[in-house]
């Protein structure tokens, strides 16, 4: 099994955080939202990961810190590491086919700015699956459309009328990928393009035309993170879902002085707490320092410091220093504020 992830994107719905670390790798309970992703996907399909392609964007913004990150993750799964570029944003099926050279053999399709809890069991009648969520508003979203027998037979971007509320959530699974690869050659060939862009829904319908099956998955839970709302909102379920499981996020290096944490919360290495209050949902990165503050369902990343402030619903990036009042933030890295 191969996992291919498309994240040449800059992620402009969450800058300022995205301005100087890729979207794909900004930590959402302490674990980049990637790595995460590849993670949940290897543990939940049931066959041993072989490759995973990471298809990414301008070297100078995806610079090697990572590409070596992305190795280690794929090398720590037992995996081979593929890096490939897109120098153009192009879209989605342009995007997997600057891969195209890994695309064979079975594989899963993830976009990453998607977190997932769900069900990869297979039905081995599908060619291929599409993961999909129920939503209260199916006309902000693609839907499928499904026949009697359960399977999809159209793809409708943001229906005006109703299709059904089944929405695509960007996770696909093919039992050959090489079947796709050949359809989205055909769209760059006859430059079929939708929004000035190539997209992995015209592959799918060729797929679809020429007879292959394809059938939906369902997820229990589809996390967002494209932008710092619902990042903010992730970050919370993901600290849920490790409290269930009884994963212990407190570093055992943490210096709590007079101060108190509400679980569930991450707090990496080395964090100092002084005077303060930190939960539930708060996620602190590695090195930072927080006194007289208390901080709640926010996301703080690493070498952060914090003082008079009581803050929640917020993000601070890295390496930010911050003198104030109450909040509901969304500060960049290498921000400094003093009131």
């Amino acid at each position: 099994m191969k996992i291919i992830v498309p994240m040449a994107g800059r992620g402009s719905r969450l800058r300022p955080h995205s301005l100087t670390v890729p979207k794909p790798l900004i930590p959402v309970a302490g674990q980049p939202i990637v790595h995460r992703l590849v993670k949940d996907i290897a543990e939940v399909v049931g066959e041993k990961i072989e490759e995973v392609a990471f298809i990414l964007g301008d070297p100078a913004f995806f610079g090697e810190e990572v590409v070596e990150s992305l190795t280690k993750l794929s090398n720590d799964l037992g995996a081979k590491a593929s890096i490939y570029r897109q120098d153009e944003p192009l879209g989605t099926g342009h995007a997997i086919m600057c891969a195209k050279e890994s695309l064979s053999g079975p594989a899963v399709v993830a976009y990453a700015d998607t977190l997932i809890q769900a069900d990869f069991k297979l039905d081995p009648s599908a060619d291929a699956v599409i993961w999909v969520k129920q939503v209260d508003k199916p006309e902000a979203y693609g839907v499928v459309k499904l026949n009697d027998r359960k399977e999809i037979i159209e793809l409708v971007e943001k229906p005006a009328e109703f299709v059904s509320d089944q929405a695509v959530i960007g996770i696909y699974y093919f039992k050959e990928i090489a079947e796709l690869k050949t359809e989205l050659q055909n769209v760059l060939d006859k430059n079929i393009i939708h929004g000035g862009e190539y997209q992995i829904n015209d592959g799918i319908l060729g797929m679809m035309a020429k007879g292959k099956i394809f059938k939906t998955g369902q997820v229990d839970q589809w996390m967002d993170c494209g932008n710092k709302k619902v990042t903010v909102e992730t970050n919370q379920q993901v600290l849920k879902n490790e409290e269930l499981k009884g994963v212990n996020n407190i570093h055992k290096s943490v210096k709590s002085t007079n101060s108190i944490i509400i679980p569930p919360c991450f707090i990496g290495e080395n964090v100092e707490l002084t005077n303060t209050v930190v939960g539930p949902y708060a996620s602190i990165g590695n090195d930072s320092k927080i006194s007289s503050s208390v901080i709640s369902n926010s996301i703080i990343q690493h070498e952060v410091n914090i003082s008079n402030l009581v803050m929640k619903d917020s993000m601070i990036g890295s390496k930010t220093n911050y003198n104030g009042l109450a909040r509901n933030l969304s500060l960049g890295d290498y921000s400094q504020l003093d009131e």
